[in-house]
C-alpha cells in the first residue's frame, strides 16, 4: 500500500479521503489531515500498516517489534497464562514484611520485553520532533533534555538500558509507542512482574535458592564493578526474560503499599493493580547494579520516595528524570487480548494525570 499525505492548516474542517486503485499501481490512499489531528493520524497509520501477524499475534509466540522510523526493535517474549504464589514465606531467607502474606494469583497471558527498555529506544521517543516537548495538556509530550548527563559515563547507545526516569517517564514512553504502533504497551503490574521473573520456579531466585550462581544471572554489587552494563549480557530466565535480577531495577505500574498482599484474597484471580494518583511511593522490582543479593530476590521490593529527586535544582523539580535514581528502568509488556480504544485512552488519562 502507498500512502500519501498532504498536512494542511487548522481552517479545514475534515479529513478528506480518496482510495482508488489503478493497475499495475498498488492501491493507494490520499489523505489531507489538519496540523492539529497528526497524532490521531499517526495511530492511524500505524494500524492501518502494521502487519496482520502482529495483531493477530499467536499469545504463545514471541515477536519483534520495530520502532516506526528508526532501525531499532526490541523482542517480547509470551508470557503463560497461569497461577502462582506472589510473596515469599515467612522462613525465606532476607524475607521482609511487604512481601507477605503470601496469595496465590492467577495472571493472564501476555508478553514482556526481553531487555529492559534501551537507551536507544527511549531516545527515539526523546527526539521525535513531531511530539510537543514537556507539556501538561492531555497529550503525548516528549520529556525535557537531561540537565546533566545521568549515565555518568557508564554507557548510552548500543544496548545500555536507559535509567534515571521516573514511573511517569516510562509510561509517557508506552503511550509514544502505542500512538506509533497501534500496540498498546504499558508497564507491568507487581503480580506480572514476579510471575515473570519466577518463570515458573518457587525457589528464591528463578535458578535456585543461594547465591552462587547469581553472578551467572545478574549483575549486582559483587560483580558490577559499580556500574550498569549493556542488557543481555547474562543468562536469561526459564522464558527467556534477561536482567529481570540486577542491572538495572525496573518499575511497576503498581503503588507500593507497606503491608504487603494483606488485602488481596488467597486465591486471586484476574488481579489489577489498585490506583493511586500520588507520584510516590511506587513499587520497583528485581534490584539492581548497586544492590546486595537480597535485594535480588524475585520477591523482593522497593518503594520509590521523593529523595530520589533531591538534588534536582529546577523549580518545580522535574517529573522525568530523577536524581538519585540512576540504577532504576524499567521494561515493557503487552496484555492479551489488547483492550479496547477507549480503554486505552481512560489507562493513560488516569496514569499520566500525575
Amino acid at each position: 500500500m502507498k500512502i500519501e499525505v498532504e498536512i494542511v492548516q487548522p481552517y479545514v474542517t475534515k479529513w478528506q479521503m480518496q482510495v482508488r486503485r489503478k493497475q499495475p499501481n498498488p492501491l493507494i490512499l490520499r489523505i489531507r489531515i489538519k496540523t492539529s489531528k497528526l497524532m490521531k493520524f499517526a495511530r492511524y497509520v500505524a494500524a492501518l500498516t502494521c502487519p496482520l501477524a502482529v495483531f493477530a499475534q499467536n499469545p504463545a509466540e514471541p515477536y519483534e517489534q520495530k520502532l516506526p522510523g528508526t532501525t531499532l526493535s526490541f523482542k517480547m517474549m509470551p508470557i503463560p497464562a497461569g497461577d502462582f504464589s506472589l510473596g515469599s514465606a515467612d522462613a525465606e531467607p532476607g524475607h521482609q514484611p511487604d512481601e507477605g502474606p503470601a496469595r496465590t494469583v492467577h495472571i493472564n497471558a501476555f508478553w514482556m520485553a526481553s531487555l529492559e527498555t534501551s537507551r536507544d529506544a527511549f531516545d527515539a521517543f526523546a527526539n521525535d520532533l513531531s511530539v510537543s516537548q514537556n507539556i501538561t495538556t492531555d497529550a503525548v509530550t516528549r520529556p525535557s533534555p537531561q540537565y546533566i548527563d545521568f549515565s555518568l559515563g557508564m554507557g548510552k547507545e548500543g544496548g545500555y538500558p536507559v535509567q534515571s526516569l521516573s514511573q511517569f517517564a516510562a509510561l509517557m514512553y508506552c503511550r509514544w509507542l502505542y500512538e506509533k504502533t497501534g500496540i498498546f504497551y504499558r508497564l507491568p503490574t507487581e503480580a506480572e512482574w514476579e510471575y515473570a521473573c519466577r518463570a515458573g520456579s518457587k525457589t528464591t531466585y528463578y535458578f535456585g535458592s543461594t547465591t552462587t550462581s547469581l553472578g551467572d544471572y545478574a549483575w549486582y554489587s559483587n560483580n558490577s564493578e559499580g556500574k550498569f552494563h549493556k542488557s543481555g549480557e547474562k543468562k536469561p530466565n526459564a522464558w527467556g526474560l534477561y536482567d529481570m535480577l540486577g542491572n538495572v531495577a525496573e518499575w511497576t505500574l503498581d503503588a507500593y503499599k507497606a503491608d504487603g498482599y494483606a488485602g488481596l484474597a488467597a486465591d486471586s484471580k484476574g488481579l489489577l493493580t489498585s490506583f493511586n494518583p500520588g507520584r510516590y511511593p511506587k513499587s520497583v522490582r528485581g534490584g539492581s547494579y548497586r544492590d546486595e543479593s537480597n535485594l535480588l530476590r524475585s520477591a523482593a521490593r522497593v518503594k520509590s520516595e521523593p529523595a530520589w529527586n533531591r538534588r534536582d535544582p529546577q523549580i518545580p523539580k522535574s517529573r522525568w528524570w530523577l536524581t538519585e535514581a540512576g540504577n532504576v528502568g524499567f521494561r515493557v509488556v503487552r496484555p492479551y487480548p489488547q483492550p479496547s480504544a477507549a480503554e486505552i485512552d481512560a489507562f493513560f488519562k488516569q496514569y499520566l494525570a500525575q
